[in-house]
């Protein structure tokens, strides 16, 4: 391909979804880091944890800032980045969130590996799956009994009232997550009934949710691990690996405002999630409604 037909196509690929959504990922989506940090996330409540990359550190301060915009809350934070941020983006994300613990993955592969040796495939899981950070990483640097997940790719445009509730409530003992499209697993629910002896909660989405230390247990992971084909498709495995905690646990979804919708718009909803299939929408719909209605000069 010539320099001709190179530009051409970074052209399209730059306005694919639109000059809307180029321009809001671009150059709108920037102006987050000119806001004020979001200090004292010291509550103990529960405690958020959220792995980032070098694609989307931006998109998790936007994430973060409207959780904690619109809940009004200031739960703990801890940030896994993947071994791909650079000092720099490192350095920034600590400024904006000064009171969070942030885990390198140089430093969380030390802790780790060294932790898991007693659980050969969740070791060999977390050694070849990057995602696999979101549940043995999340876990053992919890310094909460109860876990907020939250991605990178949600945004907040309203107090998330029954999240909150129940993870504020002392006698919800079951996890709760977003409702997915469809059932997105590397396993088969009636290979799990076989032989595992519990129904697989359909459509558990691991975006946003209360999850109980107690129900990610190294034990059940290391035996679910075993399941025929598990280790299948790359982003699925976490989910899937939360959706049987949760099950065996005791899991219920998110109200329906929660869920996961590939069609339609933000309609009302206190957050929307991102997927990949939606996710210029994150900056033409996401992005743009939070802008026009005052957040940025909400958090100057």
């Amino acid at each position: 391909m010539g320099v001709l037909g190179k530009f051409a196509l970074k052209i399209k690929q730059k306005y694919e979804h639109g000059l809307r959504a180029a321009y809001y990922r671009d150059n709108v989506r920037y102006k987050i880091l000119n806001t004020k940090p979001i200090t004292n996330t010291t509550d103990q409540t529960t405690e958020i944890h959220v792995l980032t990359y070098t694609n989307d550190w931006l998109n998790l301060i936007w994430a973060l800032k409207s959780f904690y915009y619109f809940s009004k809350r200031q739960y703990a934070l801890c940030i896994h980045e993947d071994g791909s941020l650079t000092s720099e983006n490192i350095a920034t994300l600590q400024f904006h969130f000064p009171n969070a613990r942030i885990i390198t993955r140089n430093d969380a592969n030390k802790e780790v590996l060294e932790q898991l040796k007693s659980y050969p495939r969740c070791l060999g899981l977390r050694k070849t799956n990057n995602l696999s950070l979101k549940v043995f990483d999340f876990l053992l640097y919890l310094q909460s009994d109860r876990l907020l997940l939250l991605d990178s790719d949600i945004l907040f445009f309203q107090e998330p009232i029954d999240l909150l509730h129940r993870i504020e409530n002392s006698d919800y003992i079951l996890n709760t997550l977003n409702a997915d499209v469809d059932s997105a697993y590397t396993v088969k629910p009636e290979v799990v009934k076989s032989h595992l002896g519990f129904d697989l909660a359909p459509r558990v989405n691991s975006g946003l949710g209360l999850i109980h230390k107690s129900s990610l247990n190294l034990q059940w992971i290391e035996e679910f691990l075993a399941l025929p084909d598990i280790i299948g498709h790359f982003w699925r495995i976490e989910q899937t690996i939360y959706a049987l905690c949760s099950s065996r646990f005791g899991v219920e979804l998110l109200p329906p405002a929660y869920d996961v919708h590939l069609e339609g718009s933000i309609n009302g909803s206190p957050s929307r999630h991102y997927v990949g299939k939606i996710r210029h929408l994150m900056y033409s719909e996401g992005i743009r409604h939070l802008v026009q209605n005052g957040f940025l000069k909400e958090l100057q």
